[in-house]
């Protein structure tokens, strides 16, 4: 704050009372305050326009030393036929300011210590405010994860030294430089982190994220899948930034988990592929048990999609055991339970198997008209064999072994189950290399 007076010992006065609070009382003529370059948010005058010699000039100067949007305050009035005009004000300010405001004072007896009947009033002006900046277009971090995959395991790295999240376990990550795609980003940050040599046709897109950080700093992260093999054996290759690398099952994924991370796995297990993730500023990096669901599935197109597959079963118990092993590890999880059927669901569709009062007597045939078998995508060739090695623990057994795993052809990465009850399944794992000229021969039956 800055006060102005023309005489040197009310200036003094007012410096004595206003010691301690930072205000600053300069002697000068209020006319032409003598404050230099400085600008105000307020210039204040009580009771003193009236007696300048030229009202208008003055009001020139004072809006002159308001910055934009800034405010004049006057207290005016007129006594005995002596005073300013408020319309004489008004008129002066009103081509200067963008609004001017009037307001009557006199009816105001506290504000005068007693009931005045003369003329008093406030004129309050205030400038155009600065533009505002142009709306700046919408920029934030886009970021790579790796998914990778050994069997129903996942590898983390444990944070360490970063200045963030230090401690918690991560996916090998990093963000997109200058120049890169989000797969060459992929692949960098794969060989810098985990030393693995990974090609492109070794990475799938399994989802991206757009996450909401704390102080609304937000990223895009895309999360991709690779197999354990591609590349290489993953080792710590940054000591100061990673303690070690671990691997955890992706069904049962440890709680000390950074937690936009923890909720990109968790939506890729069910199927999700886009996934808003909000963060409140006050809220923890780490991954909170039993805490509010941060994530927001967005749903994908699915028209023309399968809906659900109902399979009708001799023995629920039985299947329950089969089907119930099998889909979980392919990242279904249950979804409807009632006395004659349970169903597992990823994403949109679900797959339900039922034991019905109106189940017909007879077996499952997959060679007669009807259902032959039900095909599902396996992350990888790892995931394949190792489901392959525990299924005859869970009631299934392999179709064609002496032609296991390319009995769906050369090429044709693939296993061929089937349960006590005659059903088959076929377990396709992704081709290393894409030939759109050559679909893939169909042999085993």
């Amino acid at each position: 704050m800055l006060a102005v007076d023309l005489s040197p010992r009310m200036a003094a006065l007012a410096g004595a009372k206003l010691a301690g609070t930072g205000a600053e009382v300069l002697v000068g003529d209020a006319v032409r305050p003598p404050v230099g370059e400085r600008t105000f948010d307020v210039v204040l005058a009580r009771h003193m326009l009236w007696m300048m010699p030229d009202p208008e000039d003055v009001l020139r100067h004072w809006t002159s030393l308001l910055r934009p949007g800034g405010r004049l305050v006057l207290i005016e009035g007129v006594w005995n036929g002596t005073g300013l005009p408020a319309a004489r004000v008004t008129a002066a300010l009103t081509p200067l300011t963008e609004q001017v405001r009037h307001e009557p004072l006199s009816a105001d007896a506290t504000l005068w210590g007693r009931p005045v009947d003369d003329v008093r009033y406030a004129v309050v002006a205030q400038l155009t405010p600065t533009p505002p900046a142009p709306r700046q277009r919408h920029r934030e971090v886009v970021a790579v994860h790796l998914i990778l995959r050994r069997g129903d395991e996942v590898l983390l790295a444990r944070r360490s030294g970063t200045g963030y999240a230090d401690g918690l376990l991560n996916s090998p990550s990093g963000h997109v430089e200058d120049g890169e795609d989000v797969v060459r980003a992929m692949i960098r940050e794969a060989s810098e982190e985990i030393g693995l040599e990974l090609a492109p046709d070794d990475l799938r897109v399994a989802l991206v994220m757009q996450h909401s950080g704390p102080g609304g700093q937000p990223r895009t992260g895309w999360f991709f899948e690779a197999e354990y093999g591609c590349g290489g054996e993953p080792y710590n290759r940054e000591p100061e930034k990673c303690s070690g690398l671990s691997w955890h099952p992706l069904s049962a994924l440890p709680d000390d988990m950074v937690a936009y991370c923890r909720a990109g796995f968790d939506a890729y297990r069910e199927g999700a592929r886009f996934v808003l993730h909000r963060h409140a500023d006050d809220g923890a990096a780490a991954y909170a048990p039993g805490g509010p669901d941060r994530a927001v599935r967005l749903p994908t197109t699915t028209g023309g999609l399968p809906h659900h597959i109902e399979l009708w079963v001799p023995e629920l118990l039985q299947a329950e055991a089969s089907w119930g092993w099998l889909l979980g590890e392919l990242g279904h999880v249950p979804y409807q339970h009632w006395e004659h059927g349970r169903s597992f669901r990823r994403g949109d569709t679900y797959v339900v198997i039922e034991q019905s009062p109106d189940l017909r007597p007879g077996g499952h045939d997959r060679r007669a008209p009807g259902l032959n078998h039900l095909a599902f995508h396996v992350a990888g060739r790892a995931a394949l064999d190792a489901l392959v090695a525990r299924a005859p623990e869970h009631g299934w057994t392999l179709l064609f072994a002496d032609r296991h795993p390319y009995a769906g052809g050369e090429g044709h990465y693939a296993a061929y189950l089937t349960d006590a009850a005659g059903y088959e399944v076929e377990l396709v794992a992704p081709a290393r290399t894409t030939r759109k000229d050559e679909p893939p021969e169909r042999v085993a039956q």
